[in-house]
This record gives structure tokens, sequence and C-alpha cells, in this order.
């Protein structure tokens, strides 16, 4: 392994550390020994990768958001690989979005409630990172509209970061309160939402 590839794999545990850490007791209460410790690296190791908890925090934040983009492209690409709809590649990156919240619960509860936050060092940070999510979106949207599967009356700069926030609110509740139902189903119930209230194909009428 060389240093590069070290000092990633040290990055990773201290990510891992801190988003567990700042999720169960909140930043200021997490100092930077606890998440030495909790990665198993010493203190000076923290600060060779990153200058203070407020730095590491932020590229925290750069880090899952990154992951989050990357998912959600890789989604639309591979639709579109298939041949499928632009409806078909959103449909797709509610499922993407879901597979990430189930992987990095901690991150996404952190990043859902640091949306909430104002007076934060790292506000510039969360707006851009937030931004690049939502774009993606925003993105196969316009496809959509432009080649007729939506409707030119979709409200782009809002219906993308309500997509996104309808996946991140769901997904949290279904972590907390019903997580015996499987990710198939959450997937199915707002695949439905998406069919039914984005695409404007509503329930048959009588």
């Amino acid at each position: 392994m060389d240093s590069s590839t070290r000092r990633q794999a040290t990055r990773q545990k201290l990510y891992e550390a801190a988003v567990t850490l700042i999720a169960e007791q909140g930043f200021s209460a997490t100092t930077v020994d606890e998440i030495a410790e909790r990665a198993g690296v010493a203190k000076g190791t923290v600060y060779y990768n990153f200058a203070s908890k407020t730095v590491l925090f932020e590229e925290l934040l750069r880090h899952g958001v990154g992951l989050l983009t990357a998912s959600l492209r890789t989604a639309e690409q591979e639709t579109a690989a298939r041949g499928g709809s632009r409806v078909d590649a959103l449909d797709a990156m509610i499922r993407a979005g879901l597979v990430f919240i189930d992987r990095y619960p901690a991150f996404t509860q952190l990043y859902v409630a640091e949306l909430w936050r104002t007076n934060r060092a790292w506000q510039d940070t969360l707006l851009v990172v937030r931004r690049e999510a939502v774009a993606v979106v925003e993105e196969v949207l316009r496809e959509a509209v432009e080649t007729g599967e939506l409707s030119p009356e979709v409200d782009i700069p809002l219906t993308a970061p309500a997509l996104v926030g309808m996946v991140l609110v769901a997904a949290l509740d279904w972590q907390s309160f019903q997580c015996g139902r499987s990710i198939d189903d959450v997937h199915a119930a707002l695949s439905l939402l998406l069919q039914g209230r984005v695409s404007g194909v509503g329930p048959a009428r009588p």
C-alpha cells in the first residue's frame, strides 16, 4: 500500500469515527481525542490530516455528500445505458439515495440536521455540496421536460430539492420508526409517489 492509499484509508477511518461521534453527542461535545480513539489512531494523526476539528467536519460533509452525488449520477447513467426514460432515471436515483442512506445512516442524520442550522462555520461548504447533489436531479428533470416526459409546468428549481428531501426524510422515518420494512417496500412507495405526482399519472378514474 503506497503512502497516498494509506492516507486515504486513515482519512476514511477518521470520517467514520467523527460522523458516528458527532451524530451521537453533537459537534461541540465531541473532542479530537475521542475521534482519534474511536478511529484507533494517535491524536497527532488527526491534525496531520486536518488542521482542526472544524476542517475535519467540513471535509466530512464534502466526502459524504460527494458519495451521495456520485451514486445519483451513476444511477442516472446506468438507466440511460439501458435505454430507460428520464422518469426511470429519477426512480433509479430514488433507490440509489435509499441505498446510500441505508449504508450511511449516521452521516444522513448529521447532514439533515446541519441543513437547518445557519450559524455554522461550514455553512458555505454545506450549501455548495447540497447544490451539487440537487443539480444532478435538476439536470434529469430538465431533460424530462425537454423530451415531453414531464409537463413544462414542473418547477425544476423547487421540484429537484423536493425529491431529494422526500428521499432523505422518508428514509430517516423508515430507519427510525418503520425499520421492519425492506428497502424494496420503501422504494416502491416512493416510486408510486414519483409516478403519480411528478409525471402526472394519477389513479384511474371510474
